[in-house]
């Protein structure tokens, strides 16, 4: 996003009235850095409580990652949430991460990590808050953990996902937007476009059972969707994500405007 991107957020979701939050995640908003930080003191100077996601890639010094965060400290954030895993680095506590951990704590800024655990299938009982941000536990099978991270998973009948774990669809107390402007329920699963039409008249005019994909959803979750459309389909999946993520991804070209960006599907030639 450019930095009047973020103004025209920010305007947007303080005419909204509702949004007292606003995170700054990525990918990784520090490769962004003079951009995220005028943004984050555009978004403290309207009264937004502030939170930033990070992989800690420039933390390679304690000293220099106190460099990089003394303008975050001056401005006063609320949350810095650390990525700190198998995933992103050769130990569960990288070097990075504790480095920052360091470094944020002697400037007084409230630090926390984020800790994705080995991933080994999901069972009904292990779900998250609705809704609630991401803060550890098991791997979601969407995106690219479909491609590289299901050899040896057990998986379970299709049939049995009838719900989403992760999203309260009818009562959203979170989005997400894009630099394409896409207002996301679930990464890849839009809304609408605050580009085209305001983002209070995106969330007042939501219906979501009216919605193609998230009517489906509420009614059985992921195995609806596949009978709605009659989607070919394995007989079983990782978890609800795994089933969800490739039949949005099936109904893509029928569905552009509410399947999108191509990007979150894989898809980097359709991606401009």
């Amino acid at each position: 996003m450019t930095f009047r991107q973020i103004r025209d957020v920010l305007i947007q979701a303080q005419a909204l009235g509702t949004v007292e939050t606003v995170y700054f995640e990525g990918g990784e908003p520090f490769l962004f850095y003079p951009v995220m930080v005028e943004g984050l003191r555009e978004a403290a100077d309207r009264g937004f409580k502030l939170g930033v996601v990070t992989n800690c890639y420039w933390a390679t010094s304690v000293d220099d990652a106190d460099h990089w965060l003394k303008p975050l400290a001056d401005i006063g954030i609320d949350d810095l949430s650390l990525s700190t895993d198998l995933f992103h680095g050769d130990d569960p506590m990288t070097t990075e991460a504790a480095n920052a951990i360091e470094a944020a704590r002697r400037l007084g800024l409230p630090e926390s990590t984020i800790t994705i655990e080995k991933p080994g299938g999901c069972s009904p009982s292990e779900q998250s808050d609705r809704g609630e941000p991401v803060s550890g536990g098991q791997v979601l099978f969407r995106g690219r953990a479909v491609e590289t991270l299901l050899d040896g998973i057990e998986l379970r009948p299709w049939t049995e996902f009838t719900e989403c774990p992760s999203e309260d669809f009818a009562n959203p107390g979170r989005i997400h937007v894009d630099s394409f402007g896409n207002v996301h329920v679930c990464q890849g699963l839009v809304m609408g476009n605050l580009w085209e039409r305001p983002l209070k008249q995106i969330v007042q005019s939501y219906e979501p059972r009216a919605h193609p994909i998230i009517g489906p959803l509420l009614e059985g979750g992921p195995a609806a969707l596949v009978g709605k459309y009659a989607l070919p389909h394995e007989e079983t999946y990782a978890d609800a994500c795994h089933l969800c993520y490739l039949a949005r991804d099936a109904l893509r070209m029928r569905f552009p405007e509410f399947l999108t960006p191509p990007t979150v599907y894989g898809d980097l030639e359709d991606a401009c």
